[in-house]
């Protein structure tokens, strides 16, 4: 809707005509009114540049890349780190994932080594990741830098757009893959002022996939930039990618009118809460939060010019960053002034040993308590440990020290907030303990007592201001009434109250580390390993299991460093359910609850390290969760850098406890459980986490069960003796038939099956094994059902492996193999008097993203397979007897001298094939050279048996074909010349008994001369005509192989009542019914780029005049999401579009019909691509008919049933000729009241009329021309 007002000016009163208008003004109001058809034009054309305003933020250059979005597209952060317009709060990560752009991020390289957005589709088999990290696919984009193959050390370095004004809480996180280790290597620093620190290196090893680095920045004030390096040197030239960089809790505050009750008004009127007030942070922004009355008469330390009040000292060192010792794990800069120059405190006492510090005695706390704000460090060991103990100065000797706060193992890199809260009926002091493991490192920094804390009569204390003694002040936080928040609970292992009965380390005969249990003392490397060594089972009672009534938690370690933690606690205090897990009200639990850390993270609680666990491994737990929808549940496995998710609670969870089981598998030493934890403890309404009757049980690798030995499985009971492996975070599951999945054996039964693009597996592959087997008789048949479907579905493979050996593999497929089940068998070879066992892996690999992979009805018997239906030669010669002259080989590691330069299969020159050398030297001529196949099962009715076959340029002689049943009878020969491309062969087939195959190479004595054989298959039915097909068995000799440089993505084969999970057409064009097939793409799934599928035909020789025929089907649900499908010829001189249409929804089957002509051999090619945005859209072929030598025809029209496609249909010739009598009435319109006067022409007085945009009809190959205004 366009509206016209106007309102009167300044003048308006003084001529006394109160409402007027000038007569301009009336004029433009009727012109409106009597040009309808000019507002129809502009309704249907696109908008004009004026229809909306743009958006002008006058935002300052000083809040520009601050973190915080001003304008309300959040323009004047979109070239700041952060991708997308989001109005989201300061909290939210600011996340480049370089789909788009690559959000300021800069290649400040000055070699030839140098980062460049990229992705992996782009460049088929470079050295980069095969896949994005935000998408999983190999359509996501990173930015990378490539192999450089100078000779001198190079760096490439990606920075930063510059930043501003970073908050206390400030992180980036990042994921980055260097896989390959090839890198010598990578570094993150920040520039700050004059000052660059290296907040992170790491020269390796690597894992593989992607890797997350998480780095605290901390508050930053002004202009900063962070740089991420790569250095490579003669030696190490793979690739490094970076995604999904993000910062996350960047933003300071923005500015309030009014605060939440009980919150700080800051001085720039932004608002923080009552525990941020005196804390050592600034984080109002303009340090107002550390400038209040009350924070001038605290008490802190911050080791700049020495210990402060804390008068004892042992093992401690006041140290900073800038003389970095040779230790890794060293904080890289203090927390006081976020700088390598500022001071700290670090532990230099021996491994085992304790450092520690103490305060002066203080007097008995108050009603309000004394309070102890401090920052630690700890990062390098998992033994590392600090702890804070009081220590009562009770009348006549002081009391044996009180554990009040422990903090354990791995914090990373970071200084993390904790506070304490004193009460004391005595005197007491405070005293710090830091013990550090192996290479570890713990630190403190920023001891803050509050006023609260008076130092005993005769105790030094700092000087305090003058006005500090007669300005009251506020009570400090938690301590007022009405400011009052609820307190963090003490944490999972601060035991209030829990006396040290022998100092501040337990006695043991022992060593460090080891667990004493009677005369026995167990290595660390035997506790928590599922295999009892103390009698009294002491080494196996803190590893996971526990219902946490115990204050030991069952050896459950809180880490968390951020606003939340993991406590033990009783129900009552919860503020849960209200009872644990067994319905009991004084029953404890472990609950999520606040904390005093200064960071946004989630929380953590660990395990021990665990481990080796055994295949029938599994965690049973009780939990309940309630949260919004940014908050979650998880378990991890950590083992090494990898950390994997293998459970989650459903984020729909009502509160209440409920029981899961999560199978944890067989896994190495060491690993550790990870529970993951985050709500939003600030937002209104119900929230919480808890677990409870936490039992790790069957992880012991001794426990076995008769089903171990189940190889044969239908999986309808359960996976029998298979098992899952954890090569990576991607997994088979055991799924129920339902939707597009259905299984083998009953159609709604169970099955096996990997989903590629399963949430959230990013890893490169899956495994399905079995236990070690023994084996029943020398040679055993392994036969299984497998399902391989979808446009980019990856590789199946089936490996035998034996201790002692390399892995042996004997099976696989790579690609879609059509929506049905295949079956397939594959021959294992024993050595029965060895003893020897052996296992049976199953593995899926993601090389592929679109589509699924199953397996069903896996069997194992005694003797020899049939021959099997298809054979590649990938992995075997599939049973043929070679006669020794035939050979297995791939081009680029092959014996023979000279053969193709590819395989037919892949296509490369890593694909496997036969061949035999008919040189004279080799192969006399006249001779004989045989390959003989396995007995294949009988036939029920006629087959046809196709291969590829590629001869040598120079005469190979003869290839001939012979089908043995009771005698040997030949059914073909082919002595035609070579060429380069593999050509199609098929032969058919009868046979009422047990039959083999021969391929007879007659030599005819050409030097350089050979025959080679590849892709057998044999189909049910007639041998089809060459490209020709009604792909009711298969797809005829079409290829749908991906072809290089368009993405990988492949035509698959279907019919209309398969259940699949991707759009098709309800029934094929040859039967009409939905039981018939058709091969067919959907073109959703290619994205953004322009990217295609081609479906070839084998070669076919030259011809004057053929005529293709064939049916397509076309849908799509929107007018511009339309997919574009065209007939090219593809021939050594290149290749020829000679058809093509666009399709929209046409629920039916169309005729195509197109002649060809070639001088020379060539391939007839079906294109299937896009022509607009990505949308669910199939295009289907089928009934395709090749008539060699013979002119098309015209065809005969049919209503319903036939459409030829034409360049302009008539609907929307129509509908442009009615749009032209649209433009017309206007122009008339316009010019007649030009005529009369009736429409100025604004010239001077008002902006010109736009005019028309020009609109392009690409479909139909119809152009609209722009219209314009012109003045008289």
């Amino acid at each position: 809707m366009f509206t016209l007002s106007s309102q009167g000016g300044a003048g308006q009163g003084a001529s006394g005509t109160e409402g007027a208008r000038p007569p301009l003004q009336l004029e433009q109001s009727r012109c409106v009114q009597i040009l309808p058809a000019l507002v129809l034009l502009l309704l249907l054309g696109p908008p004009p540049s004026w229809a909306w305003p743009p958006s002008h933020c006058g935002t300052p250059g000083h809040t520009v890349c601050d973190f915080v979005c001003d304008c309300r597209d959040c323009s004047d952060e979109s070239q700041c780190g952060h991708s997308g317009a989001s109005h989201a709060p300061d909290s939210t990560p600011f996340t480049c994932d370089f789909e788009r752009d690559s959000c300021g991020w800069q290649d400040i390289s000055t070699s030839g080594y140098s980062w460049l957005r990229d992705r992996a589709g782009a460049a088929l088999g470079g050295p980069g990741p095969h896949a994005d990290h935000t998408l999983g696919t190999d359509l996501g984009w990173y930015t990378a830098v490539g192999t450089h193959r100078g000779k001198e050390a190079s760096v490439a370095a990606l920075r930063s757009p510059v930043l501003r004004e970073a908050a206390p809480a400030c992180e980036l996180r990042l994921w980055y893959h260097a896989a390959l280790g090839e890198v010598a290597e990578l570094r993150l620093e920040l520039t700050h002022s004059t000052e660059t620190l290296a907040l992170w290196q790491s020269a390796g090893p690597w894992g593989p996939g992607w890797q997350e680095l998480v780095v605290v920045l901390g508050r930053i004030r002004g202009d900063f930039q962070v740089t991420f390096s790569a250095t490579r040197n003669a030696t190490h030239r793979s690739a490094v990618a970076v995604d999904d960089v993000a910062f996350q809790g960047c933003g300071l505050p923005s500015p309030q009118t009014r605060c939440p009750q009980g919150h700080h008004h800051c001085r720039n009127e932004a608002c923080v809460e009552p525990h941020q007030l005196c804390d050592g942070e600034d984080d109002c922004g303009d340090s107002s939060d550390e400038d209040t009355p009350t924070c001038s008469r605290h008490m802190p330390t911050d080791f700049e010019t020495g210990l402060g009040l804390w008068n004892y000292s042992e093992g401690w060192t006041r140290n900073h960053s800038a003389r970095v010792p040779e230790r890794p794990a060293w904080p890289r800069r203090d927390h006081s002034r976020n700088s390598a120059q500022g001071h700290f405190l670090a532990s230099v006492a021996e491994p085992g040993a304790f450092a520690v510090l103490l305060s002066p005695e203080f007097q008995a706390s108050g009603p309000c308590g004394c309070s102890l704000t401090f920052y630690l460090y700890l990062h390098g060991s998992e033994a590392g440990l600090l702890q804070l103990h009081l220590q009562a100065q009770s009348p006549g000797a002081p009391g044996a020290p009180v554990l009040l706060r422990r903090r354990r193992g791995q914090l990373g890199a970071t200084w993390v907030r904790d506070r304490v809260d004193i009460q004391s009926k005595h005197a007491f002091r405070i005293l710090l303990a830091g013990q550090t493991g192996p290479g570890g490192v713990v630190g403190l920094d920023d001891l803050i007592l509050s006023d609260s804390c008076m130092p005993a009569l005769g105790e030094p204390a700092e000087p305090l201001p003058p006005q500090a003694s007669t300005a009251p002040g506020p009570l400090p936080p938690f301590c007022s009434a009405p400011t009052e928040v609820p307190r963090p609970p003490p944490g999972l292992w601060a035991l209030a109250a829990r006396a040290q009965l022998a100092g501040l380390q337990p006695q043991s005969f022992c060593e460090q580390g080891h667990l004493s249990c009677g005369d026995l003392c167990v290595p660390p490397e035997q506790l928590c390993d599922f295999q009892q060594q103390c009698e009294g089972g002491e080494d196996e009672r803190h590893c996971g299991t526990t219902d946490f009534e115990h204050p030991t938690a069952g050896g459950w370690e809180d880490i968390s460093v951020g606003q939340l933690q993991w406590s033990r606690l009783p129900a009552q205090e919860s503020g849960g359910p209200g009872t644990d897990a067994d319905g009991a009200a004084a029953g404890h639990f472990l609950s999520l609850q606040r904390a005093w850390g200064q960071l946004t993270s989630e929380a953590r609680v660990l395990t021990p390290p665990l481990g080796p666990s055994g295949p029938h491994c599994e965690l049973h737990l009780a939990y309940y969760f309630q949260s919004h929808a940014q908050g979650f549940l998880a378990l991890l496995v950590v083992q090494g850098s990898t950390r994997e998710l293998v459970w989650e609670a459903p984020s729909g969870s009502s509160g209440v406890w409920q029981l899961d089981t999560v199978p944890l598998g067989k896994r190495q030493r060491p690993f550790r459980l990870e529970f993951v934890g985050l709500v939003d403890a600030a937002r209104p309404g119900p929230k919480g986490a808890g677990l409870d009757n936490v039992l790790v049980k069957d992880c012991s690798p001794t426990v076995a069960t008769k089903a171990d030995t189940e190889v044969s499985c239908n999986f309808e009971r359960d996976t029998c003796g298979w098992h899952t492996g954890h090569l990576t975070d991607a997994h088979w599951r055991r799924v129920e038939s339902q939707g597009p999945g259905y299984d083998h054996t009953t159609g709604k039964g169970h099955f096996m099956l990997l989903d590629p693009t399963d949430p959230p597996a990013r890893g490169p592959g899956a495994h399905l094994l079995t236990q070690p087997q023994r084996a029943a008789a020398p040679q055993e048949c392994l036969s299984f059902w497998y399902h391989l479907h979808g446009p980019q579905i990856g590789t199946l493979r089936l490996i035998m492996r034996q201790d002692g050996k390399a892995d042996t593999q004997l099976w696989s497929r790579s690609g879609t193999h059509g929506n049905r089940w295949h079956e397939a068998w594959a021959m294992l070879h024993h050595q029965t008097d060895s003893g020897a066992q052996y296992q049976l892996l199953f593995e899926g690999l993601r090389d592929g993203y679109q589509g699924t992979m199953a397996l069903d009805d896996v069997a194992v018997r005694p003797g020899p397979c049939w021959a099997p239906e298809r054979c590649s030669f990938e992995d075997s010669v599939c049973g043929f007897s070679t006669g020794g002259l035939w050979t297995r080989q791939a081009s680029a590691t092959g014996g023979t001298a000279w053969g193709p330069g590819a395989d037919h299969t892949t296509e490369t020159a890593q694909g496997h094939y036969m061949i035999v050398d008919t040189s004279p030297q080799s192969l006399p001529p006249g001779h004989v050279a045989s390959l003989t196949s396995e007995q294949y099962r009988p036939l029920a009715q006629p087959a046809c048996l196709t291969f590829w076959y590629h001869l040598s340029l120079r005469n190979p002689g003869a290839l001939q074909v012979h089908v043995e049943e009771a005698e040997r009878r030949p059914v073909l020969s082919i002595s035609d010349r070579g060429g380069p491309a593999w050509h199609l062969g098929s032969v058919g087939v009868q046979a009422r008994w047990a039959w083999r195959v021969v391929f007879e190479a007659v030599a005819a004595g050409a030097e350089h001369s050979y025959i080679a054989l590849d892709d057998l298959l044999l189909r049910d039915g007639p041998c089809p005509r060459p490209a020709s097909c009604d792909f009711e068995t298969d797809l005829c000799g079409w290829s749908p192989l991906p072809w290089p440089g368009l993405g990988g993505y492949s035509w698959d084969w279907s019919s209309g009542n398969t259940p699949s999970r991707y759009p098709q057409p309800p029934v094929d064009h040859t039967l009409g019914t939905d039981a018939g097939h058709f091969t067919l793409f959907e073109t959703g799934v290619l994205g953004p780029g322009g990217r295609a599928a081609w479906l070839r035909s084998q070669p076919l020789p030259a011809t004057k005049a053929s005529c293709l025929r064939f049916w397509y089907h076309m849908g799509f649900p929107e007018h511009f999401h339309k997919g574009q499908l065209r007939v090219l010829l593809h021939s050594t001189q290149g290749q020829l579009a000679v058809w093509g249409t666009d399709g929209r929804l046409r629920q039916q089957w169309l005729e195509g019909r197109v002649e060809v002509a070639s001088a020379e051999e060539f391939q007839v090619v079906f294109e299937a691509t896009l022509g607009g945005q990505p949308a669910l859209g199939p295009i289907a072929l089928d009934d395709v008919e090749y008539l060699a030598g013979r002119r098309c025809q015209p065809p005969v029209p049919s209503q319903g049933d036939t459409a030829v496609a034409m360049v302009v249909p008539a609907a929307v010739g129509g509908a442009l000729l009615f749009l032209v009598f649209l433009v017309l009435l206007g122009l008339m319109g316009w010019l007649w009241l030009r005529k009369k006067g009736g429409c100025p022409s604004w010239d001077g007085t008002a902006a010109a009329a736009p005019g028309f945009d020009n609109v392009l009809f690409s479909a139909d190959r119809v152009a609209l021309p722009a219209l314009g205004t012109n003045d008289p």
